[in-house]
Formats: structure tokens, C-alpha cells, sequence
């Protein structure tokens, strides 16, 4: 049986424990980011066994493929009997496609799959991103010469930087007009979440300065045995070649020691698409939901 709970701080040494046991690259098998955006997806947590479950009910009541180990079939009958109780097929999402020869395996004929491209991951090598060599850089290499002819600086981020960041952020929420943006004011609550417990959380950022004043900022950490995730990017765009800057100095400052960068989906924003396109991901992380019949 679950025991279903809103995630709380308390409970990330025996989460990051079983998001260990999984080494899982997805940008949700993360516990800062479970916990920073909490609210918008109205998630709830549960341990069975050895199994960190967590599920949403943002669109209904979706369940994460659960972290851990253990006897998979054992769990994805208890999941089922959940989701039955609350009158809905078991639905998991971020199921990678090795994690469907599981599901073939345990429950052939009994599933469908669908898969939206939106919530695919982006990964990176984190030495592409560091290095930024070859011809299909020559642009970004560009906006950096131009930005780089500013008065600026780049620094890992400090307690110092928390109060000067969280403004920078609230100022480019204000300007954007999005007060009624469902996920542009659950953003400014991660963001809040992340400043709120960045130490706790064992987070690391970035931020750049021109002439003493933040025109960017960054936050990211390690989530398993050989990926950085980044987790927020903010930049002011009336200085070219800020997202680029923010993004270069910060992988070269920050993910020494890893060979994969996640810079998570790009939720269907044609924007936010042609940015991390632009990048040239080493490959897409693909995330499908699976549909109990």
C-alpha cells in the first residue's frame, strides 16, 4: 500500500539514495527539481520498498517511472491498484526506451506507448559545450567575441549573489507581463525554492556581471554518475551573446568530471526549441508514457 505525501525537504538523503541505486540521466530523477516544482505539478512521493515513487496530477494522476530496485512487477501492480482506486488506467511517464522491453517483458499485449517530443531531454557532451570547436559553433564563438568586449565577469555563485539574482529574475517576470502565466509564476517559485535551500540542496550557479550589475545567472548540479542538468538559465538579451556566455562559462567552471550535459526538454516553446537545437545535442533523451489498458 502507498503512503502518499507532499515532497519535503526532510526527505532528500533517502530519495538521493534511491535516485542512486537508478543512475537515471532524465532531468526528474532529481530530487531539487522534484521539490522545486512541486506545486505546479502537484506531485506526491511515496517509498515502497526500495522504490522512490513519485506522481503528478497536474493532467491527471501520472506516476514517474519509479528510481530504485527490486521486483518491478511486484510494484507496477501496486501502482495499478493506486491508480484504480482513484478510478484511472496506471499511467507512467518518462519511460526510456530500454525501460519498455521491461514493460514488454512483464505485461506484454497489456499497454500502449505514446510519446511527445516536448519532454524529451536534450543531452549534450559536456565538452562540446565547454570547448565549442568546429564549424557549428562558429556562431555562438561570434556572440561571445561581442559580448566578451563588455565590461564583464563571471564568478561560481555565493550566498552573496542570492539577493542580486532572485531581483534579476523577478525583474525579467515583471517585464514579461506573466503574473498570469500558470508556469511562468511556478518558475519564480522554483526559483524562490532553489535560493531558499541552494546549500541544502547542493546546488551550484553561475552569474555574470557587467559593470558590477547581474545580467545572468544559471543553477545546475550533478544528478547521476556522469551528468550535469541544468536547471535554470536567465539572461538579458539587450546585451548579445548573454545566454551564450552564461551557458560557456558555466559549463567550463562547473562540470569538470562529467561527459553528458542535460538541458532538459523544451516543453513544445519554438524558442526554447531553436535554442537547445542550436546547440547540437549529442543525442535526445527519449521519454515515453505508458497506458495501461
Amino acid at each position: 500500500m502507498l503512503d502518499c505525501k507532499v515532497i519535503e525537504l526532510s526527505d532528500k538523503p533517502w530519495i538521493d539514495k534511491l535516485l542512486a541505486m537508478s543512475d537515471f540521466m532524465g532531468c526528474e530523477y532529481c530530487f531539487a527539481n522534484n521539490y522545486a516544482w512541486r506545486k505546479l505539478y502537484k506531485t506526491q512521493i511515496s517509498r515502497y520498498k526500495d522504490f522512490y515513487v513519485s506522481c503528478s496530477y497536474k493532467y491527471g494522476m501520472r506516476f514517474t517511472f519509479p528510481a530504485g530496485q527490486g521486483d518491478y512487477k511486484d510494484l507496477f501492480i501496486q501502482l495499478k491498484k493506486c491508480a484504480e482506486e482513484k478510478n484511472s488506467p496506471l499511467i507512467v511517464t518518462s519511460v526510456t526506451n530500454d525501460k519498455l522491453e521491461l514493460f514488454n517483458e512483464l505485461f506484454p499485449g497489456q499497454f500502449t506507448v505514446e510519446n511527445d517530443d516536448s519532454y524529451n531531454d536534450y543531452i549534450y557532451n559536456a565538452s562540446d559545450l565547454r570547448d565549442l570547436k568546429g564549424k557549428k559553433y562558429h556562431q555562438k564563438r561570434n556572440h561571445l567575441k561581442k559580448f566578451y568586449e563588455n565590461n564583464w565577469q563571471f564568478s561560481l555563485m555565493t550566498e552573496k549573489d542570492y539577493d542580486d539574482c532572485i531581483e534579476f529574475a523577478v525583474k525579467s517576470y515583471n517585464q514579461n507581463n506573466a503574473y498570469d502565466d500558470e508556469s511562468s509564476v511556478s518558475e519564480q517559485f522554483a526559483i524562490n525554492t532553489f535560493f531558499s535551500s541552494f546549500e541544502q540542496l547542493n546546488l551550484k550557479g553561475g552569474v555574470i556581471r557587467i559593470d558590477g550589475k547581474v545580467v545572468a545567472f544559471t543553477i545546475g548540479e550533478g544528478i547521476n554518475s556522469n551528468t550535469f542538468c541544468i536547471h535554470i538559465e536567465k539572461a538579458d538579451t539587450s546585451y548579445q551573446g548573454s545566454y551564450p556566455a552564461i551557458n560557456n562559462e558555466f559549463a567550463k567552471a562547473a562540470t569538470d568530471g562529467y561527459k553528458y550535459i542535460n538541458r532538459e526538454e523544451d516543453l513544445g516553446i519554438e524558442g526554447l526549441k531553436r535554442s537547445k537545437r542550436s546547440y547540437y545535442p549529442a543525442f535526445m533523451l527519449v521519454k515515453n508514457t505508458v497506458i495501461f489498458k
